[in-house]
């Protein structure tokens, strides 16, 4: 159970609960057991003619009282054992969630997330299993059989208890065997069961785009392949279980074959009483149900501990960006950003996508990016982020570098819109003011909605700001999308401000009106622009041009359309093709 280690704070903040339900169990098992000693003194009273009216309805009271006291019994345990499993699954999903969050952008770039959507689903659900049900099984299935073949022997006959209980090692044996074949095959079934997830949930992310290259057919038989994987794993795991279980309850049967046999001639031979007989019966009866749950136990327990083992992998994962030891916090942000000598390239590769490069943005100025796609650029607001790290040259914030600064202050200070301009599934306003823990200002909203030129848009909705967006926005245009965006960036109202390509489907009217009202707020950001359009960056206080990692040139608009080097190409490039379109 070393697997369980970690929900160790856990059991330990909520052992009272399992105790007392545990032992509202054990009460009950204990209850259950008096019984086929009631039974026993009926059979034997009535046999000798000895039980009136008055004595078979007390011995009836007390069945009724014994039957009471077992439904309440069960109800208590049922809350607190199963009740407190439930909490579990809430705490380990809550857990595995948090520390999702903690990991670097490069470990969603070799994880699926069908396969993490699995783990947070099917593996928790067994794991849950396995501290609920599976703890209950074997507590009651330990106590009740320990319970009952002392009953047995003290109560009945030694010799019929012990070969009633004959087949008990071949029951252990047959345990252990398919358990260990159980846990490998439900961990074959976790993982298709993740494959299956993935697949499902790329299609229905890029439905658009099957539809749009007529491909349905090809994502059916993809799907149809990863599916009967996913059926053949899950029928394999089916037959193990199918042939253990039955295989438990006939030896078990074999039990009352024996004792109808034996026990019977040991009534015929008056050596136990009928009442006694009928007693040992019962006895063995409850004795089949711990027989039967050892099977069930290990099928519980095993998959638990498969999906724990799974779900380890990943909470073991550390974070490749982390805080310095003694980070520092940042009080006021003025904004001044430095490169120096900086070299990277991403992990798993040999190439540096960047090299040498080196910058400064002043305080309330603006800096623009632009070159060929690949070149770099979208890598450069990257490592101003800290979603990677650079091993060569420094990067520094009001001349602190970015390492030693507490990675939630340095995020804080900077207002980020992605080339990707992903929206939740809530709503606009929600979108908007994604930046605040608590809902931000309704006047803040509408007024960074209007400097993104969105706001006409929005208020044309039936909802207005409280429309709530399909999933990634897609109710919204390619142009609205990226508004918002913006919209969201800019209410954070940050000293340094990051737009990434994040005009390219807006038309150029309305792209001049969105830069001027960004003019605005130049006296007071660092800004960061990065376009292939020379229109949206023309007017920054410098432009620097990449170009296979390398800074090629720098200066103004001007400077560099003077330069005429790879800047002057772009220009007359796009020039020529606003003339012909």
């Amino acid at each position: 159970m070393q697997n369980f280690i970690r929900l160790k704070d856990f059991f330990k903040k909520n052992k009272w609960n399992y105790i007392f339900g545990i032992l509202c169990l054990l009460i009950i098992d204990s209850i259950q057991l008096v019984v086929p000693q009631i039974l026993r003194k009926v059979t034997d009273l009535l046999e000798g003619g000895l039980l009136d009216s008055k004595g078979l309805l007390r011995y009836s009271l007390l069945i009724l009282l014994t039957g009471l006291l077992i439904a309440a019994g069960r109800y208590l345990w049922r809350i607190h054992i199963f009740g407190t499993s439930r909490k579990m699954e809430h705490y380990l999903r809550n857990m595995f969630f948090e520390h999702l969050l903690t990991l670097s952008p490069n470990y969603y770039n070799t994880h699926k997330t069908g396969a993490l959507m699995a783990h947070a689903t099917n593996d928790i659900n067994a794991v849950r299993q396995a501290s609920g049900q599976g703890i209950m099984m074997a507590v009651d299935a330990t106590f009740l059989m320990i319970l009952s073949m002392i009953m047995m022997a003290k109560t009945t006959n030694i010799k019929l208890t012990l070969v009633a209980l004959a087949t008990l090692p071949f029951i252990t044996l047959t345990v252990n065997k398919f358990g260990k074949i159980i846990y490998k095959r439900f961990t074959s079934v976790q993982e298709a069961f993740g494959n299956l997830t993935d697949t499902t949930q790329e299609n229905f992310a890029g439905i658009r785009v099957i539809k749009s290259f007529v491909q349905e057919d090809l994502a059916l038989e993809e799907f149809t392949q990863v599916n009967e994987e996913n059926l053949n794993k899950n029928l394999d795991l089916a037959k193990v279980s199918g042939i253990f279980h039955p295989l438990v309850q006939f030896v078990s049967s074999i039990s009352f074959l024996i004792v109808i046999i034996y026990g019977g001639r040991l009534v015929m031979l008056d050596t136990i009483t009928l009442g006694e007989f009928i007693a040992f019966n019962n006895y063995l009866g409850i004795l089949i149900w711990p027989m039967m749950a050892i099977g069930w136990v290990v099928n519980v327990l095993q998959r638990g501990v498969a999906s724990m083992e799974r779900i380890n992998v990943i909470l073991d994962e550390k974070a490749e960006i982390v805080d310095s030891e003694n980070p520092i916090q940042l009080d006021k942000v003025k904004g001044k950003i430095e490169f120096k000598n900086v070299e990277f390239k991403y992990p798993r590769t040999k190439e540096a996508v960047l090299k040498d490069i080196s910058f400064t943005i002043e305080e309330g100025k603006t800096l623009a990016i632009v070159g060929r796609t690949g070149s770099g650029k979208s890598t450069i607001v990257n490592l101003l982020l800290r979603l990677y790290d650079i091993e060569k040259g420094k990067i520094l914030l009001d001349n602190i570098n970015i390492k030693e600064i507490k990675m939630k202050d340095l995020r804080e200070n900077i207002a980020y819109v992605p080339q990707d301009n992903f929206l939740f599934s809530t709503s606009i306003k929600d979108n908007i003011g994604f930046a605040f823990d608590k809902e931000a200002p309704e006047e803040k909203i509408m007024a960074a909605a209007k400097a993104a030129e969105v706001y006409d848009n929005i208020i044309d909705f039936p909802e207005g700001f409280d429309t709530v967006l399909g999933e990634r926005g897609v109710t919204l245009s390619g142009g609205q999308k990226q508004r918002v965006s913006i919209a969201r960036a800019l209410v954070k109202d940050s000293p340094i401000l990051i737009l990434d390509d994040s005009l390219s489907s807006v038309d150029t009217e309305t792209e001049e009106r969105i830069l001027n009202n960004l003019e605005g707020l130049a006296n007071k950001k660092a800004t960061i622009i990065i376009s292939h359009r020379i229109s949206t960056i023309q007017n920054a206080d410098e432009i620097i041009v990449i170009d296979d990692g390398h800074i090629i040139e720098r200066g103004t608009h001007d400077a560099l359309v003077d330069n005429n080097g790879l800047y002057n190409y772009l220009y007359e490039k796009q020039l020529l093709e606003e003339k012909v379109y």
